[in-house]
């Protein structure tokens, strides 16, 4: 599993030029399920992602989370970030969980945030989405199964 987690004043999400999402304050987060991935490890990155201390208090330290903010959560299913490119310069995808259960790891997840009290809006599975963020900082964060990416 992984996740890019970007902090943002606020973002939309199109598919087909239809509005589909869209945040104020909070975070966008791309989310990808590899093989093997557990509901465990779904829980662990809605828990890191709810709790996770990247909005500044009013020192201009990075010491509040999305629920501190009473922010968003902008989740967006993205098999992309599995791209591995050590073989070429075509990435191959093989570490990607198929969609069905894919698809089924994305609503949990979308759920286990809701239930840590994150509002949570999300994308289309499989959709080709259209995303315009308005990034705060810029403060990117990357999650790899229950830690940050090696």
């Amino acid at each position: 599993m992984k996740a890019v987690i970007q902090r943002v004043k606020g973002a939309s999400l199109r598919v087909n030029n239809e509005l589909i999402s869209e945040i104020g304050k909070g975070l966008v987060v791309f989310f990808c399920v590899e093989n093997g991935d557990t509901e465990e490890i779904a829980d662990y990155f809605a828990k890191k992602i709810a709790a996770l201390r990247i909005f500044e208090d009013i020192s201009g330290k990075m010491n509040r989370s999305v629920l501190d903010e009473s922010g968003e959560v902008l989740l967006v299913s993205q098999f992309t970030l599995c791209g591995d490119t050590s073989g070429g310069n075509r990435p191959s995808f093989a570490t990607a969980e198929k969609p069905p259960k894919a698809q089924s790891m994305y609503e949990y997840e979308a759920r286990a945030l809701g239930d840590r009290g994150v509002k949570v809006k999300k994308g289309v599975f499989g959709a080709d989405m259209q995303i315009v963020q308005h990034n705060d900082g810029p403060v990117t964060i990357i999650m790899q199964r229950g830690g940050c990416a090696q």
